[in-house]
């Protein structure tokens, strides 16, 4: 979705909503990056029964290189912040989480270097709404050709 509000963590829960309206069930998991971050998000996520990644802090591609071994049992008085921070920090939360640099990052890229779309050109919300709506259709299209998984109807 695109918006002209800089904050990330507002839309969570609308986008969460989408996605069920568009596909008929929950994710098992949401990956996103620390603008998406808070404990109504999580709550939200919750709510649909699925497993939060989300790290409350903007986390260095260093430290996902040479993470700091977990030690010790979760604090009684450890926040909803920490317990994300712990679980990112596991081998498990690592892998899960490193999925979002090739799933959604990269069609980021492909957009912006592959495609060239550096600036929408329209003016006003919508305008650029569809133009970027538009963008990601021919992106999923070829997505969808260069997998060979598609068929032509006859006639």
């Amino acid at each position: 979705e695109l918006t002209n509000q800089a904050a990330d963590a507002p839309h969570l829960p609308a986008l969460l909503d989408e996605l069920l309206a568009n596909t008929g069930r929950a994710p098992r998991e949401v990956s996103a990056d620390a603008g998406y971050w808070s404990e109504d998000n999580l709550c939200a996520i919750a709510a649909v029964q699925s497993e939060a990644f989300i790290p409350p802090d903007k986390v260095k591609h260093s430290e996902w290189r040479n993470p700091r071994p977990i030690r010790g049992r979760i604090p009684k008085r450890a926040t909803p912040a920490d317990r994300m921070r712990r679980k990112l920090r596991t081998k498990r939360g690592r892998e899960r989480y490193k999925l979002r640099f090739t799933t959604a990052e990269s069609v980021f890229g492909q957009i912006k270097e592959g495609r060239g779309l550096r600036r929408l050109l329209h003016r006003g919300l919508e305008k650029v709404r569809a133009m970027w709506r538009f963008e990601i259709a021919v992106h999923n299209l070829l997505k969808i050709y260069r997998s060979g998984k598609w068929t032509v109807a006859p006639g």
